[in-house]
């Protein structure tokens, strides 16, 4: 079984065809609760805990399936994820997001939410902690409902990431 599950791009048990989007307002109301409560400096350290330990099966298959796995595992949680318009493509030495409708942001909006400004800063931090653990490094720009997300090895990511290059979300 373990194996069977390996194959496939996202190492997670779920049967629904797509993921059930109030999720968003779960996971919004929980950055605001530790942004509030702890600060901002929490909160990053709890994106990149997920990134580390939540994310690790992901990790793995990255590491194991090197760019190709990124690409196939982005693709495949883009379809399961309502509302999503985006673009994955694989290149020579990078796989680049192109994110034109982020379906948490359309349903956060949709549902009249407040969203955390911060919101747009957990792909990164969540991200390029997991992308670490396989070699790889993730850069990302614009937010707010729309950006680009760019997967390449560690030795070749250009230069840190300007979180001002993350637009707040609102």
């Amino acid at each position: 079984m373990v194996a069977a599950l390996m194959m496939h791009p996202l190492p997670y048990h779920d049967t629904k065809p797509v993921g059930a989007a109030d999720f968003y307002f779960a996971i919004n109301a929980t950055f605001r609760f530790i942004r509030e409560k702890l600060g901002s400096d929490a909160l990053s350290a709890y994106w990149q805990d997920l990134g580390r330990e939540y994310m690790a099966p992901v990790s793995h298959l990255w590491k194991v399936g090197g760019l190709p796995a990124v690409a196939e595992y982005w693709r495949a949680f883009f379809d399961a994820e309502p509302g999503a318009k985006v673009t994955v493509t694989m290149e020579k030495d990078r796989v680049l997001l192109d994110i034109q409708t982020c379906p948490a942001i359309r349903h956060l909006r949709a549902g009249g939410r407040t969203i955390d400004p911060g919101f747009c800063q957990h792909c990164y931090c969540v991200s390029e902690a997991a992308a670490e653990k396989a070699g790889f490094a993730v850069r990302v720009k614009g937010g707010n409902g729309q950006c680009q997300q760019t997967f390449s090895p560690r030795d070749q990511a250009f230069g840190p990431q300007i979180m001002e290059n993350i637009e707040k979300a609102l």
